[in-house]
């Protein structure tokens, strides 16, 4: 790292009063040794990526996102492809990928954590869909893409409740909203390089999640996902028990092992997504990285050596490459 961008967003995650100062402290850590460091806020999330891209044509070798997973998506848009590296430091209410990478959630120490990170380059997904005004539409995304319940939540939840309320009443006030909506049904087909293509009939849920440690409450949500794997793991949901659906979470929570009846989990590095007869497409949302963009239909593909992430050294999978 000599020099860097570090993008910071002044309206989301935790300690919005106090975002200068944090970023501030970043930046000192950078500058102390010797790394010519830009800060600059990132301004609507359309034109985070063409930030990111000028960075990197003006000489920047890294990019600092500042905030949460809301940050690093918009990042990755300008990032993918490129050579320039990614950093973060976790300002945001989850912090997914930060947890995954095994960053400290104190600003100093990830700064600090980053100066003698290990470059790792990985592969990305990639999430074709429908925008709201039906128009094809694309995003790269690092942590997961989900169709049915969960992007029907971050349809129905006003996202400044989750900044204001914290996680605990975000999961909360989402947990009475899931409970209550009407289950939606959607087909599926996946497939890996090196096996046929499965086809799912109906589902009621699909996630594709890239990476295994979400930290906080959650911490795994699908066993066996992996930055360090270039395809997607995914929890398939054909089941409309609520009941189910908690037992899968609270296995995640417990970190029990075992399988829940009617969900399932298998690997793809493709993965297309459609309404079915009787349902109509508008009302099956789409959300990356648990920003929501669309409806369906959707096609998930994998992008691989695609990003140049800053893994901490010690990283149990990452920083050994």
């Amino acid at each position: 790292m000599r020099k860097a961008a570090l993008l910071y967003n002044p309206h989301s995650g935790r300690r919005k009063k106090h975002r200068l100062q944090d970023v501030d402290v970043a930046a000192a850590v950078f500058r102390a040794a010797g790394i010519d460091i830009d800060v600059a806020p990132t301004r609507a999330a359309s034109d985070a990526a063409a930030q990111v891209r000028m960075a990197i044509r003006d000489g920047c070798d890294t990019i600092i996102a500042c905030g949460g997973d809301g940050t690093v998506h918009d990042v990755l848009q300008g990032l993918a492809g490129r050579d320039a590296a990614l950093g973060i430091i976790p300002l945001g209410t989850a912090n997914a990928l930060a947890h995954d990478l095994r960053l400290p959630m104190n600003v100093a120490d990830a700064a600090r954590a980053l100066l003698t990170a290990v470059p790792n380059r990985i592969a990305v997904a990639r999430i074709d869909f429908r925008d709201f005004n039906n128009l094809p539409s694309f995003r790269y995304f690092t942590v997961a893409a989900g169709v049915g319940v969960d992007a029907h939540l971050f349809y129905k939840l006003n996202r400044l409740i989750k900044d204001r309320m914290g996680m605990t009443a975000y999961y909360t006030k989402a947990l009475h909203l899931w409970w209550t909506h009407r289950m939606r049904y959607f087909e599926a087909e996946y497939s890996s390089h090196d096996g046929a293509t499965q086809k799912e009939p109906r589902l009621s849920e699909l996630l594709a999640v890239r990476i295994n440690f979400f930290g906080g409450l959650l911490r795994e949500l699908a066993p066996g996902a992996s930055l360090d794997r270039n395809d997607m793991r995914l929890v398939l949901c054909r089941t409309g028990n609520r009941a189910l659906y908690l037992a899968y979470v609270f296995r995640g929570l417990l970190g029990m092992s075992g399988t829940v009846p009617g969900i399932t989990l298998a690997y793809a590095d493709t993965v297309t997504c459609r309404s079915v007869p009787g349902e109509k497409p508008e009302n099956l949302y789409v959300e990356a990285d648990g920003e929501l963009l669309g409806r369906l239909p959707i096609t998930l593909s994998m992008v691989p050596d695609a990003l140049t992430v800053l893994v901490p050294k010690g990283h149990p999978t990452l920083a050994a490459h």
